[in-house]
């Protein structure tokens, strides 16, 4: 069992000190007793004594006060909730080529808009990674079932130079291997779906990213964003940027994926149309407090049920 305010926990030190201070109690009432040296006097006008009954109320009120203590300090219970693993990568170019406006406002603004478009229309049962690249490429958010983090990491991207396409399908594949502790031997059912104007400038060649995807049975499907006639200024240099509609659409016929084009982005539902399920487990720590303070308030009802019963008045 953990706490989820195990600051909290300081308070039990109060519970020794209150049984403490019970028995000095008991202990002066008895001194009391004896002081009164005409005890044949002092067993007629005396009542008679309760014995071990006295003591059960104020047992069962420190075991009250116990237990509210502890469910003060949040007490959790580790369970393994059930939590599909079928896992979509989102890779989104950030190369400077795109810049160009030949696509509103630009193929940057258009594609980072698809991606969230994209992902909050996925089902719920989804995981969902991003993934950046440009000379290289970055896992911006790790594949999970929350949908604010990683729209939140599209509008943390940043353009820089040259397009890594291969390098992006690579660090997707690693990002489903590394899903869960079971996802490097058993890896979930997934899709990749890459965002680019289609140039691989750097890094490993598309082929190989063809290679790799296809060894892992993982599809990627694409979106070209893009114009024949896209130009972008780069240090006071116009620079023609044209779509590379034919490599993305190669990437993606030859690992089973679809090829789009910005156009037709709202098609996009075929891609997570056939990914199946893969059932594993996560570990979620549930506040049990209130099981606490139901038995707390039991004994709390017990004590004073003693002792309306044994003594007419209430502890």
């Amino acid at each position: 069992m953990t706490f989820l305010s195990p600051d909290r926990l300081w308070l039990l030190v109060l519970a020794p000190l209150l049984a403490a201070a019970y028995v000095l109690l008991q202990m002066r009432r008895r001194q009391y007793a004896v002081r009164f040296t005409n005890l044949a006097l002092l067993s007629q006008i005396a009542p008679r004594r309760p014995g071990w009954r006295r003591h059960v109320a104020a047992a069962l009120f420190l075991i009250m006060i116990v237990l509210m203590m502890i469910g003060f300090a949040r007490p959790a219970s580790s369970v393994k909730v059930p939590r599909d693993r079928a896992t979509i990568m989102v890779a989104v170019d950030v190369s400077l080529s795109m810049m160009a406006r030949d696509v509103t406002p630009t193929r940057f603004d258009a594609a980072k808009s698809a991606a969230k478009k994209f992902i909050r229309e996925l089902p719920a049962r989804f995981n969902v990674g991003v993934v950046s690249f440009a000379g290289n490429a970055n896992l911006v958010a790790a594949p999970s079932a929350d949908r604010d983090a990683a729209i939140a990491s599209l509008d943390q991207l940043v353009l820089a130079k040259r397009t890594a396409i291969g390098e992006a399908v690579f660090t997707s594949l690693q990002g489903v291997r590394s899903f869960d502790a079971q996802a490097s031997q058993d890896p979930p059912p997934a899709h990749i779906v890459l965002l680019s104007d289609g140039d691989n400038t750097t890094g490993r060649s598309v082929q190989e990213a063809i290679d790799a995807s296809r060894s892992a049975h993982i599809p990627v499907s694409t979106i070209a964003f893009g114009t024949p006639y896209g130009t972008v200024d780069i240090e006071g240099e116009t620079t023609s940027v044209s779509v590379n509609k034919e490599t993305l659409k190669n990437l993606a016929d030859s690992t089973e994926g679809k090829a789009y084009e910005a156009a037709d982005a709202d098609q996009l539902g075929e891609v997570y149309a056939n990914i199946g399920s893969s059932l594993g487990f996560k570990i979620e720590h549930r506040d049990i407090a209130a099981r606490y303070t139901g038995i707390a308030l039991l004994f709390a009802l017990a004590a004073g049920g003693v002792s309306l019963a044994w003594f007419s008045r209430l502890p």
